[in-house]
């Protein structure tokens, strides 16, 4: 099958306003070309009807590479809506490539996703995993649902969020909140098991943390967190301490609660 373009205004911009187009800028003189090429042109056979290749010869359309702004080949750019939705320059590795092209794929289920994430902001978090298993079975490699399942899971089944986010801590846009999910699911799952925690006049106000992070009153167990840090600052190797920081990292730091108890969580570690 040729990928090669002759009419851009209907193959890609047209095209892309029903199915994504993954557009090769490239040139017969260019070695990385030749190199990603091939490549990219048995991704797209294996794609099914996810998105759709297209290859410019910028020697024959030197105006489009214009347009878009192409100064070094090969060039990606993935069009979608008739835009250009995002792009990489160079020939990257075959997983490198696969990883770009799952993230910046506009997926067909992203209202489910972004269903599923009100529903979590409103503390539906079983309706929400439901919604989320939905749609992993329909798109496994889908990195957001399985971070927000991931989420979601923290609240009904701490147990469970380490294997619906494994493999993910490779992935760079994601991996701060992959970790600080796991330390809170650690954190969450000691309300089941209380004994595993060392006696101590803290204790008890740590579990009334741990129970706020499993209901998802981030205020509430930062309060507490940082009374267990005054009270004993190096209770059970120091979990209050890595819970709070789990929660700014999940959170983020503009977040209400975090700019709340900044100050007070931060002082508390330097008692």
């Amino acid at each position: 099958m040729s990928h090669d373009v002759t009419d851009f205004q209907a193959e890609v911009i047209e095209r892309s306003r029903t199915l994504p187009v993954l557009v090769d800028f490239w040139a017969a003189w260019c070695g990385p070309c030749r190199v990603l090429g091939p490549l990219l042109e048995r991704l797209a056979g294996e794609a099914g009807d996810r998105w759709a290749l297209a290859k410019v010869d910028t020697e024959k359309f030197p105006e489009l590479a214009g347009q878009y702004g192409v100064t070094s080949i090969p060039s990606v750019k993935l069009f979608a809506g008739g835009e250009v939705v995002d792009e990489f320059v160079g020939a990257l590795p075959e997983a490198d490539i696969r990883r770009w092209i799952d993230a910046a794929l506009p997926s067909p289920l992203a209202a489910r996703v972004a269903e599923a994430r009100g529903l979590v902001a409103g503390r539906a978090y079983r309706s929400a995993a439901e919604t989320l298993r939905e749609v992993l079975a329909a798109e496994p490699r889908n990195v957001p649902a399985r971070v927000l399942l991931a989420e979601a899971l923290l609240h009904t089944d701490p147990a469970a969020v380490a294997e619906a986010m494994a493999g993910l801590e490779h992935e760079p846009e994601v991996g701060d909140r992959v970790e600080a999910l796991r330390t809170l699911a650690r954190v969450a799952a000691l309300v089941e098991r209380p004994a595993e925690l060392p006696e101590a006049p803290v204790k008890a106000r740590f579990l009334d943390g741990a129970r706020a992070v499993r209901a998802g009153d981030w205020g509430a167990a930062m309060q507490a967190f940082i009374e267990v840090l005054q009270g004993q600052r190096g209770y059970a190797d120091g979990i209050a301490r890595e819970a709070g920081r789990a929660i700014f990292l999940h959170l983020g730091i503009r977040h209400p609660v975090c700019e709340q108890y900044y100050r007070a969580f931060s002082s508390a570690l330097n008692v």
